[in-house]
């Protein structure tokens, strides 16, 4: 059959896959959803010979009466009974060998996984320089928040308006 390395990442794809998104997962079992997604990132599932409903019926077969997961051998188990309806042309152990090379030392594809990105309008709203009026008043010049100081209304006690441009000169006018 396969060599021995080929099995251990044959097992290491499988323990991989079997606790994708699941953070509670040992690696040990493997329910039918991961088994769905090793079928369809190791290319095992092509549309026309195998599709996701031989996978699905495979893994019902495989796995126990109330199971509700597979283990490592129904895993091998299940690959065997894929193997020769994805290659007709081959022997059953050829078959076999030719699904645990497209299995073997695979990880799951994180598909959709979203980057965040600053264009547009969303590079101009964020551009602390342009900021004006009170909004202004938040930021310093490198535009790093002043906090709380920056958020709250600090309250003049001099008993002058605000903003009043001879603040300051009563005392110099009143002492002549």
């Amino acid at each position: 059959m396969a060599g021995s390395e080929e099995i251990a990442s044959l097992e290491e794809s499988f323990r991989k896959f079997a606790i994708y998104g699941d953070t509670k997962a040992t690696g040990q079992e493997m329910n039918g959803k991961n088994w769905a997604k090793l079928c369809k990132d190791c290319k095992v599932t092509d549309g026309k010979s195998i599709t996701s409903t031989d996978v699905d019926i495979v893994f019902s077969k495989v796995k126990g009466k109330s199971a509700r997961v597979i283990n490592y051998e129904e895993f091998k188990k299940a690959l065997e009974e894929l193997a020769p309806k994805r290659f007709k042309d081959k022997s059953k152990e050829e078959a076999y060998e030719a699904i645990c090379q497209l299995v073997a030392g695979k990880e799951p594809i994180n598909v959709g996984v979203t980057k965040a990105k600053t264009v547009g309008a969303v590079e101009r709203l964020t551009d602390t320089s342009k900021y004006t009026g009170s909004h202004k008043e938040r930021f310093d010049e490198s535009g790093k928040g002043k906090g709380k100081s920056g958020r709250e209304n600090i309250v003049d006690t001099s008993g002058y308006v605000s903003a009043y441009k001879n603040a300051g000169t009563y005392d110099a006018k009143v002492k002549k």
